[in-house]
């Protein structure tokens, strides 16, 4: 067999456009390195958002509803923002949940039936929230209204009450 000799002689780095050719092992580091980097970033995105408070932003429990003077006698007037109706009545005001208490949707006031109707599945509720049929087992919940010192409704939807109380004005 032959031996080939190598030469003891420094290398000498190759002029043109062979000096910018990069080896197979330079490439797989840059690779790996670029993987590494993209992994990193992404797991603390990941940790960030785990550490980051879910915020749920909600109406407050608590609301002013105007003034008494707003709301005629005979009226039910639904609160979108809030999902409450404002019932006044000629023995008083109060505030009724507009949410089913079937499966949670949003029920809607028909005026020419003089009822509270669920459009999911069929339930009806007088305008006191009484309920008259279908699938809901309960009346729809009244909150405690009050008067503000400035002469406003005050509702407060925390506080569930019974049917019989109303706020008189």
């Amino acid at each position: 067999m032959s031996e080939t000799k190598h030469s003891s002689l420094p290398r000498v780095p190759l002029s043109g456009d062979a000096a910018n050719e990069i080896t197979r092992r330079d490439f797989l580091n840059e690779i790996t390195l670029g993987t590494l980097g993209i992994a990193g970033l992404g797991s603390v995105a990941v940790t960030y958002q785990f550490f980051s408070p879910n915020v749920l932003f909600e109406p407050p429990t608590t609301f002013r509803a105007g003034n008494p003077d707003l709301y005629p006698v005979h009226s039910v007037t639904f609160l979108q923002d809030q999902q409450v109706y404002i019932v006044r009545m000629p023995e008083g005001f109060y505030a009724v949940s507009a949410i089913c208490t079937h499966l949670g949707c949003v029920t809607q006031w028909k005026p020419d039936t003089d009822m509270i109707a669920c459009p999911c599945h069929g339930s009806k509720f007088k305008s006191d929230g009484a309920r008259i049929e279908g699938p809901a087992p309960r009346p729809l919940p009244h909150f405690a209204i009050s008067l503000t010192p400035d002469g406003e409704l005050l509702v407060d939807k925390l506080q569930n009450i019974n049917t019989s109380q109303v706020l008189k004005v």
